[in-house]
């Protein structure tokens, strides 16, 4: 889980140099995404729902990266090289986002709907009849308003309907029931593994193949590597600087789409669904080194598993075994929940930072240089 959810990150911030802290709030509309596809299947019944998740993982693909296209258009392309800026304007659309699932009805999609025509098809429609560098400001001060001031006219217009009016989703957490087939489990050298957390290794094994697949032999995935190194040279050889950004900024968006598809299949999902997430992923990239694949697979399996062994009592268990000093099994048990093994593995964390500041696999050659 840690791995799936820290592959669209790995690839924003390790390779854009992006600190996206609304990455959880994609993951959380991959969820949604899987949950609206999961209630469109159920009225046909089976053997049709048992499908769903076939279908629910491209839309969830789609949603979220969508969402960061828009997020990366609408505000991260005027914050490149400006990190506290942009962890600052994610961290508003991330509110945005939350209090958007909580929210959101017919009325207000509509009214949304009535914003972006205005304003973006207003600006489309001056670019072309006049010159639209010298008026954009003025333009811009006179749209802006006049397509919000609408929009917000519309929606409570529209709001006075009660069918309208209703929320999809509300504050309350919402279920998505996995498929006939996902649901048991089998037995393997005594373990009973569940069949969706095997789902879930095989979804993040095809994704990270796709992802390197991607990078390393298509050509949109060679501009992104160049982008990556020397924006400047890049951009001189006539790479399309711009598309590569939006390009990669959705990619990693809609990675963290699929992995709230899977984190739906586990629990009950909500507005703050991505919050449970956010910390842990970046931890994984940092730990693994900043924009290195291999490192955030080995960095995911090194703190998820350690986060069991010491939440779980396993590692209390063992050291009893071999008959450990009791003061420390005493402290190992204290810790043995999963919030206080959280913080051991932080600790351990910043202690291993303060060693190999670059993380496990540090980048080398001119991206380190930069």
């Amino acid at each position: 889980m840690l791995l799936i959810a820290a592959l669209g990150l790995a690839i924003v911030f390790g390779l854009m140099g992006v600190i996206n802290l609304a990455h959880g709030e994609l993951i959380m509309l991959g969820a949604y995404a899987t949950f609206v596809v999961q209630n469109i299947f159920k009225p046909f019944g089976e053997p049709w729902f048992s499908f769903y998740i076939i279908v629910a993982i491209p839309i969830a693909f789609i949603v979220s990266a969508l969402m960061g296209l828009i997020i990366e258009r609408g505000a991260i392309r005027f914050l490149y090289g400006r990190p506290l800026e942009t962890l600052l304007a994610t961290w508003g659309v991330s509110l945005i986002l939350r209090q958007l699932v909580r929210s959101v009805n017919w009325s207000l999609f509509m009214a949304i709907g009535i914003f972006a025509l205005l304003f973006f098809g207003g600006m489309q429609l001056l670019k072309r009849l006049v010159d639209w560098q010298n008026i954009r400001s003025k333009a811009l001060v006179i749209l802006l308003p006049l397509a919000a001031g609408i929009a917000i006219a519309f929606n409570l217009l529209l709001g006075a309907n009660p069918a309208l009016s209703k929320p999809w989703f509300s504050a309350r957490n919402v279920d998505v029931t996995a498929p006939t087939w996902l649901r048991g489990g089998t037995t393997a050298l005594g373990f009973q593994t569940p069949y969706v957390r095997l789902f879930i290794i095989a979804l993040t094994i095809l994704c990270l193949i796709g992802v390197y697949w991607f990078l390393q032999r298509s050509t949109w995935g060679l501009k992104i590597r160049a982008v990556t190194q020397n924006r400047t040279m890049s951009s001189c050889l006539g790479i399309p600087t711009s598309k590569v950004d939006a390009l990669t900024f959705a990619l990693g968006s809609g990675l963290a789409g699929i992995a709230g598809c899977a984190v739906s299949l586990l629990g009950s999902v909500g507005p703050n669904t991505g919050q449970s997430y956010i910390v842990d992923t970046f931890m994984v990239v940092v730990v693994g080194g900043v924009g290195n694949l291999w490192g955030a697979v080995v960095a995911a399996m090194g703190i998820g598993i350690l986060n069991y062994l010491i939440g779980s009592g396993t590692l209390a268990l063992f050291l009893t075994s071999v008959n450990a000093p009791q003061s420390l099994i005493d402290l190992l048990l204290f810790f043995a929940t999963s919030s206080m093994a959280k913080v051991v593995v932080f600790a351990l964390i910043i202690v291993f930072l303060q060693i190999k500041p670059a993380g496990l696999f540090p980048q080398k050659g001119r991206t380190a240089e930069l």
